[in-house]
């Protein structure tokens, strides 16, 4: 099964596998924040609408939501995140990955942007 990354105005990607997605922040979130220091996670099990907020990361700069790129259920999160919340930092897009969940609809991903759209897209809101 091949998979995609997306991304969410908010600033954090998903690595979509089948209806199963890898959530995180990217590059230009981490680097926004600063050095991150505590994370919230989502509950496992536990349903959320598309744009709620999922969890919160909070930098020696500032606090941000995550919020929720689909409508779906969270199946797993990053245990090793919330002990070494740095990982968002220094590997955003690998070990630093926040949840993952099983999506709704995959249909609602086609909303979200493409590497190209999101590059953009941050690059306009530096």
């Amino acid at each position: 099964m091949s998979s995609f990354v997306k991304y969410t105005p908010d600033h954090e990607w998903l690595r979509v596998e089948g209806d199963t997605a890898t959530v995180g922040i990217t590059h230009h979130a981490q680097d926004a924040l600063g050095d991150v220091v505590f994370v919230d996670l989502p509950e496992v099990g536990k349903h959320y609408d598309a744009k709620s907020v999922a969890g919160v990361v909070e930098s020696v700069k500032a606090a941000a939501d995550v919020y929720m790129p689909a409508a779906g259920t969270v199946v797993e999160v990053n245990e090793a995140l919330r002990a070494d919340p740095a990982l968002a930092n220094t590997d955003p897009l690998g070990a630093g990955w926040f949840f993952k969940m099983k999506i709704d609809n995959p249909a609602e991903l086609d909303a979200l942007l493409d590497e190209t759209a999101y590059a953009a897209h941050a690059a306009a809101s530096h």
